[in-house]
């Protein structure tokens, strides 16, 4: 649980997710939070929300488009899916929740472009796509450095095999932690 000091500089929108993933831990729902709705506003986005346990990746579930009535609501569903849906990691127990760590990526309106020349792996995101088959990277990942790299985890995840043909879009993230 986050000390009072750590609850202070904490924004609303990491707020959403930490409480949810509490809550969902502890009792198996989350209720709406009409106060922190009202300050995060009505507007719609995809975000992705990542837990991290000292340092190393714990779970990270997001949305490219938004699914919710609105952004609070789209970081409770994405926080309570990264903290128990996450393919490559068990469920978070109620034990871990201390140790946890939160940070929230809002999603800008993705924008097609030709080619990885217009891609900054620190400034934007990149969704590839082919046919039904679509990965995403978020931007501004450690060890992610080029263009390629990106591109190439992001194919990777989507199961695009070389050779085949691809579209990429670029976004940029206001991230919250």
């Amino acid at each position: 649980m986050a000390s009072r000091d750590e609850e202070k500089e904490e924004s609303a929108v990491v707020k959403v997710a930490r409480e949810a993933i509490q809550e969902y831990v502890k009792h198996g729902s989350v209720s709406r939070n009409e106060e922190l709705e009202g300050k995060i506003g009505d507007r719609r986005a995809g975000a992705f929300v990542c837990i991290k346990k000292k340092g190393q990746l714990r779970g990270c579930i997001g949305t490219i488009e938004p699914q919710a009535e609105n952004l609070a609501r789209e970081i409770q569903n994405n926080a309570v899916s990264a903290a128990t849906r996450d393919h490559r990691f068990p469920p978070v127990g109620e034990e871990e929740l201390p140790d946890l760590e939160y940070s929230v990526d809002v999603l800008e309106e993705p924008e097609d472009i030709p080619d990885e020349s217009k891609l900054d792996p620190r400034e934007y995101g990149v969704i590839v796509r082919s046919g039904l088959k679509s990965g995403l990277l978020l931007p501004d990942l450690e060890g992610v450095d080029t263009p390629e790299q990106q591109v190439n985890i992001a194919k990777m995840k989507a199961g695009i095999l070389p050779g085949e043909p691809y579209k990429i879009q670029r976004f940029k993230v206001t991230r919250y932690k």
